[in-house]
């Protein structure tokens, strides 16, 4: 698809400058790197007002933009409860039960919390596990990227998906977290501004606020801003068990899917002590859910603004057009220059976090005596590979918002409980935590064919039945493989304490955690 605009030369100017900008930010970035610490954590340094943005770039980029609005387009408000609202919950339980703990214990990656808590074969699985779901998220930005180069341009969306994959690549080999971080600031700003000024332009536009919500509509749901079943319309058109399992698994996939993340721990725990830490979780829940929750409202007015009939890819490009629309052309050019820098930053934070648990997680177990010069080199050349790797996925994927949220489905049903529940429960065990997650991921995919073949293809989107019914059975599924996981982890570890008896939390030295204070109200070690 090719948008016509009177004024693509401006955008496209300002999408130039934004490159430019993020390369000699890379270049600069990489002078203050000596250390893998230093490349992976940013030498855990960061004050609240750049940790804050950092923690909230983490998602806010191609599916909380472009693919939601999107969503909300196609399905109004139920269609984004996977994003902006489950992500703004990770951020919220996050904060409440796991910064302070994490970031004590002074993990790396996530992959440290296993390995000192369980054991190096849960460690390995699941650093495996997480990099190739990262191939997934970091596909979706790419696949975004590519398309707004497309519609802008002209170009073959895979043209305009090298490209994107090329800059990112070659910034973050640079300067690591610290060019993420010092990007994420200028970013989420541009971005955020950007967001609001459409929806003030839309109000003045319209004539007011009420004339902005009577404008709202979406294509397969009677109740726009219902984030939650009806019904007339069950969500996502399934009713009962099936339609309460797929608005759980909504909640859960960010919700709790993310929190034993890699790309979001490295970010929280680059920051600079135990209370920044805590505090900049909150701020970006906060930013996240103002600004996130934008970019659905647009979409739900851009069912008058641009009509009710868009269609497949013309419904990704619902944000750009409304830009365009509302927008003078110097405030578009900005925004959209903005929205391709968010598209990079969330690029480079998952790419980032793949190659740090490669390097700390694999390469490390196997050559404990490794020095830190060839540990940070090998760090920038997994990172190079995983930037291939993601290319080549994106060249294959058709979906940005779902792709997106599959790759945090697959954390859930895996790793979810061994990592929430374990950080807590002491009887948690390595049997238990390798049984939770075999348990979780297998019983996910029988379902998933058994739901995909028994219940959901009955349910008709348009054109695509087959397309849509895979993912809908996909996530139907989650919900239960993720409630399996969680027994499975109790009982297994119940049943294997002879065997198996379970190691306590350590840190990164192999130290014993303080675990008291450990709630985000609570008062910070350091204090008493």
């Amino acid at each position: 698809m090719e948008i016509q605009y009177e004024y693509a030369e401006l955008i496209i100017a300002g999408i130039v400058v934004v490159l430019i900008v993020r390369l000699i930010i890379g270049f600069w970035a990489s002078r203050r790197v000596e250390t893998n610490v230093d490349y992976v954590l940013a030498g855990r340094r960061l004050p609240l007002w750049m940790a804050a943005p950092s923690i909230m770039a983490t998602w806010f980029a191609a599916e909380t933009l472009m693919g939601s609005s999107s969503e909300a387009y196609s399905y109004g408000f139920q269609g984004v409860v996977f994003d902006p609202f489950g992500a703004t919950l990770c951020l919220v339980l996050a904060g409440i039960f796991v910064v302070r703990l994490s970031r004590r214990a002074q993990f790396v990656t996530i992959m440290d919390f296993f390995q000192k808590r369980y054991g190096t074969a849960m460690s390995v699985i699941g650093t495996v596990t997480q990099i190739i779901t990262y191939f997934g998220w970091t596909a979706a930005q790419i696949v975004a990227g590519g398309a707004i180069l497309q519609a802008l341009l002209g170009w073959p969306i895979t043209t305009g998906m090298i490209l994107v994959a090329g800059i990112v690549v070659f910034y973050t080999m640079l300067g690591g977290l610290w060019a993420d971080t010092a990007l994420d600031f200028m970013q989420m700003f541009l971005t955020a501004f950007g967001l609001l000024m459409i929806t003030i332009a839309i109000i003045i536009s319209v004539g007011g606020v009420e004339k902005m919500i009577s404008m709202a509509g979406a294509q397969y749901t009677t109740h726009t801003f219902a984030i939650w079943p009806t019904a007339e319309d069950g969500y996502y058109g399934y009713f009962g068990t099936h339609g309460w399992y797929y608005y759980i698994a909504a909640w859960l996939a960010l919700g709790l899917g993310a929190i034993p993340a890699q790309d979001y721990l490295q970010r929280t725990n680059a920051a600079k002590n135990e209370s920044v830490a805590v505090k900049s979780t909150f701020v970006a829940g906060a930013l996240y859910l103002g600004f996130g929750v934008l970019s659905p409202l647009i979409g739900v007015v851009a069912y008058s603004a641009l009509g009710p009939d868009l269609e497949g890819p013309q419904t990704e490009f619902v944000l750009v057009s409304m830009a365009m629309k509302f927008l003078p052309p110097l405030l578009a050019a900005i925004f959209i220059a903005a929205l391709a820098s968010a598209l990079m930053s969330t690029s480079d934070s998952s790419m980032l976090a793949g190659a740090t648990m490669f390097t700390e997680n694999i390469i490390k177990i196997f050559k404990p005596d490794i020095s830190d010069k060839t540990l940070l080199l090998l760090t920038r050349l997994s990172l190079l590979l995983s930037g291939v790797f993601s290319l080549a996925i994106a060249l294959f994927a058709s979906t940005i918002y779902k792709l997106a949220v599959l790759a945090n489905t697959s954390i859930l049903v895996g790793m979810a409980a061994p990592y929430l529940i374990g950080m807590y429960w002491k009887k948690g065990n390595h049997i238990g935590a390798l049984a939770s997650f075999f348990s979780g991921v297998i019983s996910w995919i029988i379902l998933a064919v058994y739901y995909y073949n028994s219940y959901v293809l009955p349910v008709a989107y348009g054109g695509e039945v087959m397309d849509e019914a895979v993912w809908d059975s996909i996530y139907i599924a989650s919900t239960p493989a993720f409630f399996i996981s969680v027994v499975v982890f109790f009982i297994a570890s119940l049943l294997s304490q002879k065997q198996d008896p379970p190691k306590p939390l350590t840190d990164i030295n192999g130290n014993l955690v303080d675990m008291r204070n450990p709630f985000a109200w609570s008062k910070p070690l350091d204090e008493d």
